[in-house]
């Protein structure tokens, strides 16, 4: 089997020497007869990112089936998290490259190692599960504090309204204020509806103050905001 070994050795402990990891699985894949394909070094890169060098390298030669076996000294050094661990032995096994760690007694080249990670992966959708859970939670919680979900207007539709009213196109308004066409339109579309029901409103206003009575004579009834009879109420001559 063709072996791929991978050692790092973390931000806070610059002094420590990745060799000394790098001598271990040398160790561990000659005793098991394995072929060393690769040597693999992330040198001061944190555990918490797999935007490693090392990593990138790593799982490339990985999907190209160049490997059979993957090898670390200890499972941290790889994962950066229980879901990172499931999701990749998870692309391991579909690609058929097995996973070794040495001293957390992972060996996935066993029946043993491979029950192992079944219940990793049952842990793993066990937390998400739980995160999922929590954020329900928090969003409905907000929810009942008054709290606004979506992403905020940023767009001044009296300012698309100015411009279009002074003549300017859709495309022309886009151009000025940077909103896109659909915030441009329902702007306009809601001006004309604004004006439409105005005009409405006074028209029924102006039908309840008039009544014609006859020929050369007209009674104007006006009414205060209560629906009272104005005093100036009359017959005027037309």
């Amino acid at each position: 089997m063709k072996a791929l070994i991978y050692a790092r050795v973390s931000t806070s402990h610059h002094n420590q020497n990745p060799q000394v990891q790098i001598a271990e699985l040398k160790r561990a894949c000659e005793g098991r007869g394995w072929a060393i394909h690769e040597e693999i070094i992330d040198h001061g890169y944190s555990g918490s990112t797999d935007n490693r060098p090392g990593l990138r390298r790593l799982m490339a030669l990985v999907r190209a089936k160049e490997v059979d076996v993957v090898v670390v000294v200890k499972m941290d050094r790889l994962f950066r998290s229980l879901k990172h661990l499931v999701s990749t032995l998870e692309d391991f096994e579909k690609i058929g490259v097995k996973f070794v760690a040495l001293k957390d007694n992972v060996d996935y080249s066993t029946p043993s190692g491979r029950f192992f990670v079944q219940i990793l992966g049952s842990l793993g959708e066990f937390e998400r599960s739980l995160l999922r859970e929590r954020t329900m939670m928090g969003l409905e919680h907000a929810r009942t504090k008054g709290k606004k979900f979506g992403r905020p207007r940023i767009h001044n539709d009296t300012e698309i309204r100015r411009l279009h009213q002074e003549g300017k196109t859709y495309r022309q308004i886009q151009n000025a204020t940077g909103a896109p066409m659909g915030t441009i339109s329902r702007a306009i579309k809601s001006a004309r509806k604004s004006q439409l029901e105005n005009a409405l409103t006074d028209q029924n206003r102006a039908a309840r103050n008039t009544t014609v009575l006859r020929a050369g004579e007209i009674k104007i009834d006006l009414f205060d905001e209560n629906g009272n009879k104005d005093k100036l109420s009359g017959k005027v001559d037309s």
